[in-house]
């Protein structure tokens, strides 16, 4: 009987100000000609010449890919790998966010192992051949990508968000450095913050949860729950980057070892169909399934309530896990994170593919981690609910 658990997170993490400035000596231990995978938002705000700067300083030649523009997909990662081939790179970096690095880690280990990325969806393949050596540099707090052995590729045929995780995906060098976020726009600073704290009450509600995820999705919710409307509210303020930069990586190195649940689950397929950003969907799906999922896990959403106010601790565990859902809904009322419907998505086009969402969310495999584990027609139901769902309501189940 297996009473052991697997903690896995990239070879080292840089982190801190001024982290980005070790890219070139990381980079330089692992290889002398690296493929920068990047987008153009990166290049106009100086960051691609910055790194590539800091590599020149240390001999290093690069390349540049900056076609990364929207959620990643197949194309990208087709494009950006023949890149790597014709110009005979041999190292990787990615640098912007879950989009680039999610697009680097699939060339990372097709650079190695050949084939098609959606060939590594549900081990199908194995990636059996130590992939190249990948240095994740995120420019944004929340998609904690740079710690975690998993990619999330569109394939452009069907349009399914095809969850690969294989230990090959794990980058080898995470540099996380919260001046790099200190560009994002208010916007995005939400959604991604809303994405991490996702990816923290998750990975702690997770049946796959263990200690060591445990430990770091709470540390990762006081971080995020402390500091992400004080950055909301002030950009400049290094301090609560720093704090949502480390929340973001700690979430991330939690739901990477304890897997994700519903919310991930229902997401992807939101992004697939409609292209929501990931981050942006996450958090229009939160406060709906912890409402759906709260039967099942009063105990630790207590704890997590008791995080956002020490009045929760003069609450029983129903107040106080009724009191987590709320103080959820709120900060995304407070945040400005719109619903399905003031996204702008067409509620006919919406209801004609929710089968198809549901069916793909399922196939995922997420919702089995859930506390409440939903059938089909349930995930429908939610996608319902969540089309139009208020956050200064008062909840529906």
């Amino acid at each position: 009987m297996k009473n052991y658990n697997l903690f896995r997170s990239p070879q080292l993490t840089v982190y801190g100000q001024n982290a980005f400035n070790r890219v070139g000596i990381e980079t330089s231990l692992r290889g002398m000609r690296a493929l920068i995978v990047s987008d153009k938002i990166m290049e106009s705000l100086g960051y691609v010449e910055k790194c590539v700067d800091f590599l020149r300083t240390e001999n290093v030649q690069s390349e540049i890919y900056t076609g990364v523009n929207s959620e990643p997909t197949d194309l990208y990662v087709e494009e950006s790998l023949a890149l790597f081939k014709e110009k005979r790179c041999d190292v990787i970096i990615s640098l912007g966010g879950g989009s680039c690095i999610d697009t680097a880690k699939a060339v990372a280990v097709l650079a190695t192992n050949g084939g098609y990325i959606g060939d590594y969806m549900g081990g199908v393949k194995d990636a059996a051949i130590s992939p190249v050596p990948h240095i994740a540099v995120p420019t944004t707090a929340g998609t904690g990508s740079e710690v975690t052995d998993a990619t999330v590729i569109t394939n452009v045929s069907n349009d399914e968000k095809m969850m690969i995780k294989q230990r090959a995906f794990m980058p080898a060098v995470a540099i996380v450095d919260p001046l790099l976020s200190m560009s994002s726009p208010k916007k995005v600073t939400a959604a991604t913050g809303v994405d991490a704290l996702s990816h923290a009450v998750e990975a702690y509600l997770s049946k796959r949860a263990q200690p060591m995820t445990d430990n770091l999705a709470l540390s990762a919710i006081k971080l995020i729950v402390s500091n992400l409307k004080r950055v909301y509210e002030n950009p400049d303020d290094v301090e609560a980057r720093e704090a949502m930069s480390t929340g973001s990586m700690y979430a991330g190195m939690a739901f990477s070892n304890a897997s994700v649940c519903l919310v991930h689950g229902m997401s992807r397929p939101i992004g697939a169909l409609f292209h929501v950003p990931h981050g942006e969907s996450n958090a229009m799906l939160l406060p709906a399934v912890l409402e759906f999922s709260k039967e099942a896990c009063k105990e630790r959403l207590a704890t997590i309530g008791r995080i956002f106010s020490e009045d929760a601790n003069k609450m029983d565990i129903d107040g106080a896990s009724n009191f987590a859902v709320e103080q959820i809904r709120n900060l995304c009322m407070d945040l400005n994170i719109p619903n399905l419907k003031d996204w702008g998505i067409e509620q006919d086009k919406y209801e004609s593919v929710i089968r198809k969402m549901a069916s793909d969310a399922v196939k995922s495999g997420s919702p089995n981690n859930n506390p409440r584990i939903p059938t089909q027609s349930e995930i429908e139901e939610l996608y319902r609910i969540c089309y139009d769902y208020q956050f200064s309501g008062s909840g529906v189940f």
